[in-house]
């Protein structure tokens, strides 16, 4: 089994049209598919969609610190591990637009999307020379299901920057491994920076980190060994050099921190962690479930994914090892590629495909031995966004069966190209696109509740503007948001449900809260903490005065 294109005649409806001639119907349907993938995710922020939280809302007030250089963070507020660098891309928004919103602190999100967009056509333009299978990907990766679009805009730390690190590092492995003139040593020292970056940002990309410098190392082994290691090299330590500073002067380890928040300090059975790691978590975290549950019908995906990747790697190595047995190395058969770029030789494409699909396989056992995939696995399969790089590897050997692409085996006559193989890629493409586009209109669907639930927000803040209220005490989920939401001309200290101190990512606003003459209690309507403060209102009349708008209740000292 081999990896290859069809050749087909030149012209507008070839995937290889000629470097510099007209884009033809692909080269427009894919554009439009873009505008149509960022232009869904705009209208998603024009409803303030996906919700956010006060997690969000703690990366968002880092930003508007760093944008008043009152503060510097290295981490995500409360934690060591998970590098803000979010806030860093949101604080040059806030200060441009005057002060911090939900839609400043998305809008680098929301390019960093775009640029993972475009890295995937990219890639997958520069190892396949098909044009219509870059369309496919592309509009496979345009949809988002509520998981996807939560990982993708949400500035919570780490995910939405992951992806396009991870495609980007994958471009660059692709031009440094086919010896791509020009430049050279600047790309050494991106593919080392972004390396870096991504150590501290979140670790959760490291299997395509090593899998891609896998490739690296096998191609330019001689290249490495003189100014271009030492680059690279230089180049990953100013990456990571926020959390290696940080580890140096407060001689904390992040790796516990990561340990600790992926479930080692918990327990789970191992039968909830496959259920979680193999079942649920591919088709939520890639985008194949409705807001927050699987049917059991979207559920083919976890049947689907083993084999894809079994099959994208026996197709890579088989490639591989076929190409490196030839003395002069065969290029994809395109005559220039994308922008008139030099094809890709076999080998060189045959290795970065397993790599991605190597990558993809550490990712999904990585989380399905985590407690997390057993214990949270609707909210942890966030855990899982890097496999949408993987993609365009998994789906090339199913979308050449599906044109009829897969080459004959020297030792089968027969070949691959069975009867039966076509229909069933086919099958499998259109149950893809279907699967993902029936999630992304039920996330869709739940865009206008998004917005009525922040316009109720809103009223809370404006209601307590109005009542001159500056601190108060609430839930976790609560706190952070409103502090952000008034751009901490409100600031509030979490309490639990039994009105005990909780959890403050930054402790400072506790230290206000508490110093202040008389706190009023936000919670909302029919939440236990709601609950607890009306037991105490019915114990002791006159104590707090209450005020009601929709959704929730503020308690306010009496006088």
């Amino acid at each position: 089994m081999t990896l290859g294109v069809r050749q087909q005649p030149r012209g507008a409806g070839s995937p290889h049209p000629r470097p510099g001639s007209r884009l033809g119907l692909v080269g427009w349907l894919t554009g439009l598919v873009v505008l149509v993938g960022v232009g869904y995710r705009l209208w998603l922020l024009g409803h303030a969609a996906p919700p956010t939280n006060s997690d969000e809302a703690a990366m968002g007030l880092a930003a508007l610190h760093i944008a008043r250089a009152e503060d510097f963070p290295v981490w995500f507020y409360g934690q060591q591990y998970m590098g803000a660098l979010e806030a860093y891309l949101a604080a040059p928004v806030f200060a441009l637009a005057g002060g911090p919103s939900l839609l400043g602190l998305r809008l680098p999100t929301l390019a960093l999307y775009v640029l993972f967009l475009l890295l995937a056509w990219r890639l997958t333009l520069r190892l396949t020379g098909d044009r219509w299978f870059g369309l496919l990907v592309v509009a496979l990766l345009a949809l988002g299901s509520d998981r996807v679009v939560k990982n993708q805009l949400i500035a919570g730390g780490g995910y939405p920057e992951m992806n396009a690190a991870g495609m980007a590092l994958a471009v660059l492995a692709v031009d440094l491994a086919t010896g791509r003139p020009g430049r050279r040593l600047t790309r050494w020292a991106v593919w080392g920076f972004l390396a870096g970056l991504m150590v501290w940002v979140d670790p959760l990309v490291l299997p395509y980190v090593v899998a891609l410098g896998a490739v690296l190392v096998g191609f330019c082994r001689r290249e490495m060994r003189g100014a271009a290691g030492a680059l690279l090299g230089a180049a990953a330590v100013v990456g990571a050099a926020p959390l290696l500073l940080d580890s140096l002067l407060t001689g904390r380890n992040p790796l516990h921190a990561v340990l600790a928040a992926s479930g080692a300090n918990a327990s789970a059975g191992w039968a909830d962690r496959l259920h979680g790691g193999l079942v649920l978590g591919p088709a939520l975290g890639m985008g194949f479930c409705g807001p927050g549950r699987c049917a059991t019908w979207q559920l083919w995906w976890a049947l689907a994914l083993p084999l894809l990747l079994a099959l994208a790697a026996a197709t890579a190595w088989h490639t591989l090892r076929r190409a490196s047995a030839i003395p002069t190395d065969p290029a994809v058969p395109a005559a220039g590629g994308p922008g008139g770029v030099a094809e890709v030789p076999a080998r060189v494409a045959a290795a970065v495909w397993l790599a991605l699909v190597l990558a993809a396989v550490g990712t999904l056992g990585a989380y399905t031995v985590s407690s997390s995939a057993g214990l949270t696995p609707v909210e942890s399969s966030r855990y899982l966004s890097c496999l949408l790089i993987s993609l365009p590897a998994l789906l090339w050997p199913v979308w050449a069966a599906a044109r009829g692409g897969l080459r004959r085996s020297a030792g089968d006559r027969r070949g691959v190209g069975s009867a039966l193989a076509r229909p069933v890629a086919l099958a499998l493409l259109v149950a893809t696109l279907g699967t993902a586009g029936h999630a992304t209109w039920q996330a869709a669907r739940t865009a206008p509740a998004t917005r009525t639930a922040e316009a109720r927000h809103t009223e809370l803040v404006t209601t307590l503007r109005q009542l001159g209220v500056r601190h108060v005490r609430a839930g976790y989920w609560t706190c952070n948001r409103l502090t952000f939401a008034t751009a901490e001309q409100v600031v509030c200290a979490v309490v639990d449900d039994a009105l005990r101190p909780g959890f403050d990512r930054y402790p400072a606003y506790r230290r206000e809260v508490d110093g202040a003459a008389a706190p009023a209690w936000v919670a909302p309507t029919g939440s236990p903490l709601a609950h607890t403060l009306d037991e105490r209102l019915h114990a002791a009349p006159g104590s707090l005065d209450l005020v009601t708008i929709d959704g929730w209740r503020i308690y306010l000292p009496s006088a």
